[in-house]
């Protein structure tokens, strides 16, 4: 991380829009994280990206194995530029990923051996899988997970839209999150980290001036030979 560019780039933002973003880097959160498995229809993976930054989820894993896709900028409300979006062609891939980092598998899914939402422990760090639109989650995250979690329901429909289906599960771990003893904010490094992201995808040319920037830095540190 070079400080010295971002407090560079830093002059480039509002007194307002620097207050904003540390006010939402202090809500933001990798305790937990989302992860879609061949979502088919576009708007349903771009609706999940805007739900998780709006209850402060930082990543937002997309496993497109059968099917590549654009984030659907226009149904995102501009949160791609919010959101650290991780694409993966293969679902063992992201399941990897995410156990490495130490995160549980939680299948979001109507199994009848599920955890009803509202008694789901926060206190591990869970990525919540979420399946296709049809038929759900495939066998390959059924038979990694390490936990399975559902939506109490009492009507005649058995299912939720999955952009639906987020927002209810993220409201309501995220809610008990914060008032539990949970170490869920993120570290100053990372707020650094992604502070520098935002910047990058915010400010009008920004390439351009980080290339002018360390331009005119190499010249001013170079050895003066007369």
């Amino acid at each position: 991380m070079d400080l010295e560019l971002l407090k560079y780039l830093q002059t480039y933002l509002t007194e307002r829009r620097k207050d904003l973003f540390q006010k939402v880097l202090s809500e933001r959160t990798r305790h937990f994280t989302v992860a879609t498995e061949d979502v088919y229809q576009l708007h349903n993976t771009s609706a999940v990206m805007r739900t998780c930054d709006v209850f402060g989820i930082q990543d937002l894993h997309v496993v497109e194995e059968r099917l590549g896709k654009r984030v659907d900028k226009e149904i995102a409300m501009g949160a791609q530029k919010w959101v650290s979006l991780k694409r993966y062609h293969s679902i063992t891939d992201c399941i990897k990923n995410l156990r490495g980092s130490g995160y549980q598998i939680i299948a979001t899914t109507p199994h009848d051996a599920s955890t009803l939402l509202h008694e789901f422990d926060v206190s591990k760090k869970s990525a919540f899988f979420f399946g296709k639109e049809s038929d759900g989650l495939s066998d390959t995250v059924m038979n990694a997970a390490d936990g399975f979690l559902k939506i109490p329901m009492y009507g005649f429909t058995e299912s939720l839209n999955i952009s639906v289906s987020a927002a209810i599960i993220l409201q309501s771990v995220v809610s008990k999150m914060k008032q539990h003893k949970v170490n869920w904010q993120l570290s100053e490094s990372e707020k650094l980290e992604i502070e520098m992201e935002w910047m990058k995808k915010t400010i009008k040319s920004s390439e351009e001036i980080i290339e002018r920037y360390y331009l005119e830095n190499s010249k001013s540190q170079a050895p003066n030979n007369k």
